[in-house]
């Protein structure tokens, strides 16, 4: 009880201080005013309503552009949760963040951005609608620049600090790095928005975030504007009509490893698999509603066994892609590169001690098979008492220069060497604890054109052969 009390008391003392601010601001205006108030008798509260005007170069209700998106980031940069986050439409939900607002710090509540109210929130009025374009620069990216799980670096650090300024924690901080911790937290936003969760930052995300310019809203009435001229204009037209697949994006998440939805999920990209199902011929009792239960599940396994798949309801990586919900990993392999039963999760990039991890970590006993993941040639090994860290290992090159480094083997199969020339699916060597480790497991990692290390989770996940306990045939 003491506690509230103290902070009802610092409300109140806050809400004086910012009035008594305001009141300071406005007495040379009071006093300007003086000499023309209304004669003794005047009706004062029709002249207060009529003074409640929208302030010069400032938008009001129904408006839409830059000018509503100005006042929306400044109502957010002042601590006012806004329904909907910065659309640029002056619609409900920003007039009554606006009252909101204005009742707060003591200015009279009109919904209006009046003079008071434009000041206080520094809004600053433009010379002309020729100033408008240049207010695109306060965006700092397009849709097509935005950092997207992987980067690094300060573009990333903007995306996590306008996270931290809705109020949300980013897991891992301000790091730069877009790894799960800001995954996670974008989830958190998208679920809070009503906005598809896809974990992604796209447009739709992007957009609320004050990110990137929204898509103007003019651009809808664009179609109906062709029947009514001749077919000339239609190239004008055209690029406005560019929107259109902005609906389409949105009604089909892109789908991405960590983002593939699961039992008990619910939303667009539920619907976007159940639909994919339907198309495929399987029967999804319930239809696409959005809803991941028994009736999903069970269809997914139908389609997992009529395709030879194994049948586990789960949508895992191969069902998603052969569904067409997934694009293709960036380098693909032939054969899973070790014997079942194994295990692996998504460790890319965790923290190991100074460093990051840059590979994924199939877990298994001592002694299963480790296998070659495509034709190649062993370009490099790694002894144990040689190498405190990898222990036993070796790189695979292909023929476009892409090598896979394995760590940790207990040993190397017979005549596997420097130059060894191998096929997918043999034998290299036999799972171990080697190195730096005291937990049998394979360390895998992929190095396109031999550049550096990317996620290869995806890549192991697209040929999944934890299952599979029988050793290969050799090729």
């Amino acid at each position: 009880m003491r506690a509230t009390q103290h902070r009802d008391r610092s409300y109140r003392l806050l809400s004086l201080t910012i009035a008594a601010a305001i009141v300071a601001v406005m007495v040379p205006a009071a006093s300007a005013s003086a000499a023309t108030a209304p004669p003794h008798g005047a009706s004062t509260p029709a002249n207060s309503k009529k003074s409640a005007k929208t302030a010069p170069g400032q938008p009001g209700f129904g408006d839409t552009g830059m000018a509503v998106e100005s006042v929306q980031r400044a109502l957010i940069a002042n601590g006012f949760t806004l329904r909907g986050g910065v659309t640029g439409v002056f619609e409900a939900n920003t007039r009554r963040t606006l009252r909101n607002f204005q009742r707060v710090v003591g200015l009279r509540v009109t919904g209006v951005v009046d003079m008071p109210t434009a000041q206080v929130l520094r809004l600053a009025a433009p010379a002309s609608t020729s100033s408008i374009p240049p207010a695109a620069a306060s965006f700092p990216f397009t849709l097509e620049t935005l950092p997207r799980r992987g980067a690094s670096g300060t573009a990333v650090q903007t995306v996590q600090k306008t996270l931290a300024a809705t109020g949300l924690a980013v897991r891992g901080g301000i790091d730069g790095f877009f790894g799960r911790g800001t995954t996670s937290t974008i989830l958190e936003y998208q679920k809070i928005k009503g906005l598809v969760e896809t974990g992604l930052l796209d447009e739709a995300t992007a957009v609320s975030l004050g990110l990137i310019a929204p898509v103007p809203a003019t651009t809808a009435p664009a179609p109906t504007a062709a029947p009514t001229t001749t077919a000339a204009p239609a190239p004008t037209n055209a690029p406005t009509t560019t929107a259109a697949p902005v609906v389409s994006t949105a009604a089909t998440p892109a789908l991405t490893f960590d983002t593939l939805p699961k039992r008990g999920d619910r939303g667009e990209s539920v619907a976007a698999v159940q639909r994919a199902l339907i198309a495929a011929g399987t029967e999804v009792k319930g239809g696409a509603d959005g809803v991941f239960g028994v009736g999903t599940s069970a269809a997914i396994t139908r389609y997992q066994g009529a395709n030879g798949f194994v049948a586990s309801g789960r949508l895992d990586f191969r069902t998603a892609r052969a569904l067409n919900l997934i694009a293709a990993p960036p380098v693909e392999i032939q054969v899973f590169p070790m014997q079942g039963p194994c295990g692996y999760s998504d460790t890319w990039h965790a923290p190991r001690g100074t460093r990051k991890h840059l590979g994924v970590d199939l877990i298994g006993a001592e002694g299963l098979l480790i296998y070659a993941v495509a034709d190649g040639t062993i370009t490099k090994t790694y002894i144990a008492g040689q190498n405190a860290l990898t222990g036993n290992g070796l790189r695979l090159t292909i023929a476009d220069g892409t090598y896979f480094f394995y760590g940790h083997l207990q040993r190397l199969a017979d005549g596997i060497g420097v130059g060894t020339k191998v096929k997918a699916g043999q034998v290299l060597g036999t799972n171990g604890k080697t190195g730096n480790t005291n937990t049998p497991h394979l360390h895998f990692e992929v190095h396109p054109q031999g550049g550096e290390a990317i996620n290869p989770t995806a890549i192991v996940a697209a040929v999944d052969a934890c299952n599979v306990t029988a050793p290969r045939p050799a090729p």
